[in-house]
């Protein structure tokens, strides 16, 4: 268990009265994991902004919450995390954060934004053309059993088993499952110990989970709101971000079971190149990457799948792992595709028709119902309305929407072709099949642009695992080394969120500067009586 405190021999801690001013740091990737690791660098360990180097093998900074486009050719989203209000780890960074315009912290906007914007669902759930307000859970006594023994079994116990493996079929059927796969993109096949972390880490949510209460929304997308005023604080620090710059190798030197990161081998435009690491620096590498690989469409174009080696995060992390278990086993996350892809899609619109459609028969405004899903979808497929504008760029009489489906290798219900192979025009074809719009539906496809994107590694951070599967966030042995983002172990926590990026950065800095602090705990609703009783309560259909 990392202890964000702890100094010994075998980490950087033993030369923390080195001078800050002379160190390095070094980090590998440019998504919010990274940012973060160099904001707690400066703001907590007195390093220099400017001895700070981010590497990104795209053009702009952010990873995986990332935002793009234009109202002339369509905006994207690959995806957006869900927040919530025990992300403790994000929102004391972000408490020193302004926004964009410095009227106020990150974290004070989004607590102000969700006083004024609740998320409380009218339709969650959409069959046969008809909402679902506060759905049913629908579970039988032995789901309730399963779910409690889950929350109190140890994880080594279940170890490298499937939700499938836990559950009897009929629980794939029910309603819990069909809101809780589509909020956080689970499988039957996923990782049970992942699907329990779950279980425990938002217990507090279960209670109002049928009308999506408790999910938290940023004033605009992601990047916008969270990627970009962290870009500009870092940036009024002079840490520079190396675009375009993929890291190939660490050439690390290992004796007498001490790691160290001597060398960074990169590539810039088509040039190599080698940057030494110096004695009082440090490296801090993002494994992996959901969204690695990605492959957008367009209104007439499916979108291609991409494999591990059409980009350089899982190829690092092989290299550097091989001959050194203790580095975790990437193969176990990349060498599934099949199980860990699904599509996304963002429909820019330029016609109001189809937002006062979906207004009218949701019974919620825009930004206020959260995701809607379609459980008779052969694609479970959802999307989901935010308040407009989205985009800061985005003009009055534009409007974006976003969605993804799970079972993307299945024939549509009315496009007869699986998902993966559709075309923004088939895929908005689909999504207006299922909420029975028919006259208004050739008018909202000609005003409309709806751009897909493949992402083959978008959930294998939820692949089935065992012990050693993911690394420590400071592996042992290692002198200035480190790893953060989605496939590093941390206790107690969940991936595919920003707070577990955020939290394995704020491990990380704390354990390599051998700083006497550690992050925030992770909230355990599971240990008050209240909460326990709420979801007992939802989980048995009772009104509480």
């Amino acid at each position: 268990m990392i202890r964000a405190d702890r100094t010994n021999d075998t980490s950087v801690a033993g030369r923390k009265g080195a001078d800050r001013n002379k160190t390095k740091v070094y980090l590998v990737g440019g998504g919010i994991a990274s940012m973060a690791a160099a904001a707690f660098m400066i703001r907590d360990g007195d390093i220099p902004g400017h001895n700070i180097t981010i590497f990104e093998e795209l053009d702009k900074p952010g990873g995986s919450l990332d935002a793009a486009g234009s109202p002339e050719t369509g905006y994207v989203l690959r995806g957006g995390r869900m927040i919530e209000s025990k992300y403790v780890c994000t929102y004391e960074l972000f408490s020193s954060i302004p926004t964009l315009d410095g009227s106020r912290t990150v974290t004070q906007e989004i607590f102000d934004w969700n006083e004024t914007m609740k998320t409380s669902s009218k339709s969650r759930l959409v069959r046969d053309g008809y909402r679902e307000t506060a759905p049913e859970f629908g579970l039988s006594e032995r789901h309730i059993l399963t779910i409690e023994r889950l929350a109190l079994e140890p994880e080594a116990t279940l170890g490298p088993t499937s939700i499938a493996d836990q559950f009897d079929a009929s629980f794939f059927k029910t309603n819990f499952w069909f809101m809780w796969c589509t909020t956080f993109a689970f499988q039957p096949w996923h990782s049970a110990v992942e699907f329990r972390r779950y279980l425990v880490r938002f217990a507090h949510m279960v209670s109002g989970f049928n009308r999506l209460e408790g999910i938290m929304r940023t004033v605009y997308n992601q990047y916008d709101s969270m990627v970009r005023p962290l870009h500009k604080w870092l940036d009024e620090r002079d840490v520079k971000f190396e675009l375009n710059t993929r890291v190939t190798d660490l050439k690390l030197r290992d004796r007498g079971g001490e790691k160290v990161v001597e060398h960074i081998a990169y590539e810039r435009g088509g040039r190599a190149g080698e940057i030494a690491v110096g004695a009082s620096d440090y490296v801090l590498v993002t494994l992996g990457s959901m969204t690695e690989a990605s492959s957008f469409g367009a209104m007439d174009t499916a979108p291609l799948l991409n494999s591990k080696e059409d980009g350089g995060a899982w190829t690092l992390w092989q290299k550097i792992a091989a001959g050194r278990p203790e580095f975790g086993r990437p193969s176990v996350f990349t060498d599934h595709i099949d199980e860990s892809k699904w599509v996304s899609f963002t429909v820019t619109m330029r016609d109001p028709t189809f937002l006062r459609i979906v207004r009218d028969f949701t019974g919620n405004v825009p930004g206020e119902g959260g995701l809607i899903t379609f459980p008779q979808s052969s694609w479970l497929a959802s999307i989901v309305i935010p308040h407009q504008p989205h985009f800061i760029d985005q003009p009055e009489d534009v409007s974006v929407l976003w969605g993804y489906g799970l079972f993307v290798d299945k024939p549509g219900d009315f496009v007869k072709k699986p998902m993966s192979g559709c075309t923004g025009r088939e895929i908005m074809t689909e999504v207006l099949g299922h909420l029975r719009i028919q006259a208004e539906a050739s008018n909202i496809l000609e005003t409309s642009t709806c751009i897909p994107c493949m992402m083959p590694f978008i959930t294998s951070q939820f692949l089935r695992r065992k012990i050693g599967d993911r690394p420590q966030v400071v592996p042992e042995g290692s002198k200035n080394l480190a790893f953060v983002g989605q496939f590093c172990e941390l206790p107690d926590d969940v991936v595919f969120t920003v707070e577990y990026s955020i939290r394995s950065a704020q491990a990380a800095v704390y354990t390599l500067l051998g700083l006497k602090r550690r992050p925030p705990a992770v909230y355990m609703g599971k240990f008050d009586p209240r909460v326990l009783y709420k979801a007992f309560m939802a989980l048995h259909d009772f009104a509480s």
